[in-house]
């Protein structure tokens, strides 16, 4: 089947204006995909036309703060309630009673959290780089001074000092310093700045072209980043939000997708999570797959990473 084009649209829901892209015919099972830190609706680019062209609907949102979509100035709008809401919203909108859905980094929180609120919308769950972790035993204040002052998230926490720090590069820059992350840790030494800490790649990146990092450039120079450096501002607010669902399991059926290189597998204790099965503990009814790849793994490996999703989704379409 052709893919055909990406339609483009914006809708008002939940107090916010959302930008979706969407490819594939309008009659065709329902695929939203949630995007992470720094990315938009562009990074499933490549997922979108394999899905559609397999005949299924891809609806890839800009999430709040980011592209095309509402910036809310205050950083309570950008709590966990806030962002799943958006989706079930969005949801409504397009009358899709249930859907897949597919995250990677923050969005693939977003895909978790929103198993975890509404399970009865979700018919399955592909979460690419970030696991489902129950809600931590502390206090996210504690465990960022654990991490110490050096931490990207710590870092982050204070208003206006990342976005300080990132004005002394050019946007494309700092996008390329994130998405070239090697590192096998966020922590800048002390004193530094883990803007000034990543390294770019002198050369260009594989899986983006100039042309690709020029449109997300232009993009977050339009929007910023106090909006996505917002959804981490709220993790405090966000782990007490979390109390009544503490020690929640998910019970949607899942795949989670990480590359073997991630620095978050490396780097937060994922990978002994999954050896240990305490992540099938936490999520009984789930896949692991384990591929070549580092943090961005739908653009860096899109051919792999199409195939890990479309292979699963056809579990549950062949039915």
């Amino acid at each position: 089947m052709d893919a055909g084009e990406v339609r483009h649209w914006n809708v008002d829901v939940n107090g916010v204006s959302i930008h979706v892209a969407e490819q594939g015919p309008a009659d065709g099972t329902a695929v939203l995909l949630l995007h992470g830190f720094p990315e938009l609706w562009f990074s499933w680019r490549r997922q979108m036309a394999a899905l559609a062209a397999r005949g299924f609907r891809a609806l890839a949102p800009d999430l709040r703060g980011y592209g095309e979509s509402s910036v809310p100035d205050d950083p309570a709008a950008y709590s966990i309630f806030h962002l799943v809401g958006d989706v079930v919203a969005l949801l409504d909108h397009l009358q899709l009673t249930k859907v897949f859905v597919v995250g990677h980094d923050w969005g693939a929180q977003v895909a978790w959290l929103l198993c975890l609120f509404r399970p009865d919308r979700v018919r399955a769950v592909v979460a690419l780089g970030v696991p489902y972790f129950p809600r931590h035993p502390r206090p996210m204040t504690e465990v960022f001074a654990a991490f110490g002052d050096g931490f990207y998230m710590t870092q982050f926490q204070e208003p206006g000092r990342a976005e300080r720090a990132f004005a002394r590069y050019d946007v494309a820059t700092v996008l390329k310093k994130f998405y070239s992350i090697q590192i096998d840790n966020l922590t800048a030494p002390p004193g530094m700045e883990i803007i000034d800490f990543l390294e770019a790649s002198p050369s260009p990146l594989p899986w983006i072209a100039e042309e690709e990092l020029i449109q997300y450039a232009e993009k977050f120079q339009k929007s910023g980043f106090t909006g996505p450096l917002n959804y981490y501002r709220m993790a405090e607010t966000n782990w007490r939000l979390l109390a009544p669902w503490n020690g929640a399991k998910i019970t949607v059926p899942a795949k989670f997708i990480a590359g073997d290189k991630d620095i978050g597998v490396q780097s937060f204790g994922i990978e002994q999570y999954i050896k240990s099965g305490g992540f099938k503990s936490n999520v009984p009814e789930l896949e692991v797959a384990i591929i070549d790849g580092h943090h961005f793994l739908q653009q860096e490996q899109a051919e792999r990473v199409n195939s890990e999703i479309l292979s699963y989704l056809d579990k549950f379409t062949s039915e």
